[in-house]
């Protein structure tokens, strides 16, 4: 998973979230909105740095 950085941009749409987790649409959106994946809400588009998106993978969902 070191080289997501260099196969997608810095910031990802929710269809290449989808693309990468192998989830759907409405489950991504879940994480999004739960903050287990930090994201910003930019009009009624969501932006992901991939950054974010590789802690997810390497720790997993933050403790509740």
């Amino acid at each position: 998973m070191n080289n997501l950085a260099e196969k997608y941009p810095d910031v990802i749409d929710v269809k290449t979230l989808c693309a990468i987790l192998h989830i759907g649409r409405q489950k991504a959106y879940r994480l999004l909105q739960s903050d287990a994946i930090y994201s910003k809400r930019i009009g009624n588009t969501y932006r992901i740095p991939i950054s974010s998106l590789q802690e997810y993978i390497f720790n997993g969902s933050p403790e509740k």
